[in-house]
């Protein structure tokens, strides 16, 4: 006779003023905000550690606008303070393409954001998956977890939905919008870095040859230069901050040729002088539904070998790389998006592209419409002016932000917590 044992045992109960359900970016800014205001805070994570992309390699950008000035603010600012205290902040720094990135150490990022949430008295929840809510009436009352420890029903006044792919808000039956007009979606990326970079080699290459880099793709950034005189510039800026053109003949010759798997561009930021390493942002596949387990599990594989296969061009064929070693990957697959909240309220394309400044604003973002595409399309559009920010309203951000989007793109925009006030 078959019988069956069930790994988890009854569920237990226990009771929070606000639960949050995601420790990326924005979940932990949400949570210290609570817990710094007096509430027993929950913050509930189904990876093994939090942070999300801010523990990916990848810069931060939209933290300024084009023309170098700060739009990020509160928590933001706060956790990269943390990171220059434990030494691994680098700083701002123009990538002469199209805005500014800062730069830091996601290895030190790890530390600077379980200090911070600890000190808050946060209670953190890791390796626990939501699975369900209860309701009572139109309220979310209760959120049901599961773990190694068994099942746990989360009682709570409020809670917040920072999972990425608004489980909560869609398990509660709120309405919730995917990819673009037909559905499509943003490609995903594996985030990798190499160490023993020499930066002076590259950026002397990128002196002698522009023609491989992307350069003054907004005129807040070229202002009227000529590529040789904004490759100047960051050879003068002396960081490995550059971005080889897909389309540029270094790269697309690669692609040809079958070396290099087709891409828009090879990213590099520094993330460690002390190590000389930088992270790289160049992987893509496209269709697939990061909702889809099994899809996104199966991404691995094709993106490892991407990884493998940039390591090797970059060492065969870039300045300063010859050495250069692979040193890590991020600790999970880069979604770009699939479910997003529809809120009170929505930015429109108006909105975005002129930069709208809303009376009921509350923060701000900075960022051009970057449409990822999969192999070599990319586009992107610049914002109005490239430096006026577009505020976001209360009602918009209380209950998730539905923005504008145009062929599977979006407008990157701070989240509230962590932005600068309007």
């Amino acid at each position: 006779m078959e019988t069956q044992a069930d790994f988890a045992p009854a569920a237990q109960v226990t009771d929070s003023d606000v639960v949050v359900l995601g420790a990326g970016a924005s979940g932990i800014a949400a949570a210290l905000a609570a817990a710094r205001g007096g509430a027993r805070t929950i913050l509930v994570e189904s990876g093994p550690m939090p942070g999300g992309e801010l523990i990916s390699g990848m810069a931060i950008d939209g933290a300024l606008n084009a023309r170098g000035e700060w739009i990020l603010g509160g928590v933001g600012r706060e956790l990269l303070a943390e990171c220059e205290r434990l030494g691994g902040y680098i700083g701002p720094l123009n990538d002469w393409r199209l805005i500014w990135y800062v730069c830091l150490d996601p290895e030190v990022m790890k530390l600077a954001v379980a200090r911070t949430l600890a000190r808050a008295g946060v209670r953190l929840l890791l390796h626990t998956w939501a699975n369900s809510v209860s309701m009572e009436g139109e309220r979310v009352r209760a959120l049901h977890v599961l773990n190694k420890e068994g099942r746990t029903e989360i009682r709570a006044p409020l809670f917040i939905d920072c999972s990425g792919d608004a489980d909560i808000v869609r398990a509660a039956g709120g309405p919730v919008l995917q990819g673009g007009p037909d559905g499509e979606l943003q490609p995903v990326s594996l985030m990798f870095r190499m160490s023993g970079v020499q930066t002076t080699p590259l950026l002397e290459f990128l002196h002698d040859h522009p023609e491989h880099f992307a350069l003054g793709e907004s005129e807040a950034i070229r202002q009227g230069r000529t590529d040789r005189e904004l490759a100047q510039a960051a050879r003068a800026q002396g960081e490995p901050t550059v971005f080889l053109n897909g389309n540029g003949p270094l790269v697309s010759a690669a692609i040809a040729r079958g070396e290099l798997y087709p891409t828009a561009l090879i990213m590099i930021q520094p993330t460690s002088r002390q190590r000389g390493e930088v992270c790289l942002n160049s992987t893509r596949m496209g269709g697939i539904d990061g909702t889809r387990t099994r899809d996104l599990s199966a991404t691995l594989a094709g993106l490892s070998e991407q990884v493998w296969q940039c390591c090797e061009f970059m060492r065969r064929h870039v300045p300063g790389f010859e050495q250069a070693a692979y040193s890590g990957i991020a600790s999970r697959v880069g979604v770009r998006e699939t479910r997003r909240i529809e809120g009170h309220a929505c930015l429109s394309q108006e909105d975005v592209l002129t930069a709208r400044k809303r009376e009921d604003g509350i923060g701000k973002g900075s960022h051009h419409v970057d449409i990822h595409q999969s192999g070599t399309g990319q586009v992107r559009i610049p914002v109005e002016g490239e430096g006026p920010t577009t505020s976001l309203g209360d009602a918009c951000c209380r209950r998730g932000c539905a923005m504008w989007r145009r062929q599977g793109a979006f407008s990157r925009l701070i989240a509230a917590p962590t932005a600068q006030p309007a």
